[in-house]
């Protein structure tokens, strides 16, 4: 890992680990994540919330020390998680660096950040903030615009008035039909998963529902999985 002085094109990162990727299109699928300290939301159902603070030290990574640490995992595909990776510039040329290298790479992002930067060939992964989570007011909603065919857009629901935010724009910007896949989930013990789920087939939406499966694989209080 680098050491200081720290130059200015590290990463502050939170962890690394090789999982399983436990939501969307490849849940299931092993995954080297890379996780970003460092957020300026504050979610009320945060589920990370020791890699939000930027002031707290943990390790700083080189394009060198990232490259290094994919290649020696030998996973093909990679996720920049956080905490919110987007809040800091340098992991840019990492994300493409690993594209040029043939892998799969994705960036899990909390919608508050301008997207337009990222690599087109990055999967976006968007979560879109409903009102229960107190962030709402703080989406850029122009991200969900410029999303590609091969991104996704997220939503975490603790309630019938988020389902309802998120379904407004889920049709507002025709997401059913411009994006891989629309993913909705419930804040872990705060909606009933049957619940979500008689919603989305009594409205038709053709979204997906998902479980955060690595809460049922491991505990959910596990970190590093």
């Amino acid at each position: 890992m680098s050491t200081s002085p720290i130059p200015s094109e590290s990463i502050h990162v939170n962890e690394v680990f090789y999982s399983v990727q436990g939501e969307g299109t490849r849940a299931g699928m092993p995954c080297l994540f890379i996780r970003l300290q460092g957020c300026r939301l504050r979610c009320s159902w945060c589920d990370t919330p020791y890699a939000l603070d930027h002031r707290q030290q943990h390790q700083w990574m080189s394009m060198e020390d990232v490259l290094e640490r994919v290649e020696q995992t030998g996973c093909r595909f990679v996720e920049f998680t956080g905490g919110e990776p987007l809040e800091q510039p340098a992991v840019l040329p990492m994300m493409s660096a690993l594209c040029d290298r043939g892998y799969t790479v994705a960036v899990e992002t909390g919608g508050h950040v301008d997207t337009s930067v990222v690599d087109p060939r990055v999967i976006c992964i968007v979560d879109v903030k409903c009102p229960d989570s107190k962030m709402s007011s703080l989406n850029y909603l122009a991200n969900l615009d410029r999303l590609r065919a091969h991104d996704e857009v997220k939503f975490v629901l603790a309630s019938r008035a988020d389902y309802e935010y998120a379904r407004d724009i889920v049709k507002r910007y025709d997401l059913e039909n411009r994006v891989a896949a629309v993913l909705m989930s419930c804040v872990f013990d705060a909606l009933a998963f049957v619940t979500l789920v008689e919603w989305i087939l009594e409205d038709r939406l053709n979204v997906r529902f998902q479980l955060q499966m690595h809460k049922f694989i491991w505990s959910p209080e596990t970190r590093g999985v």
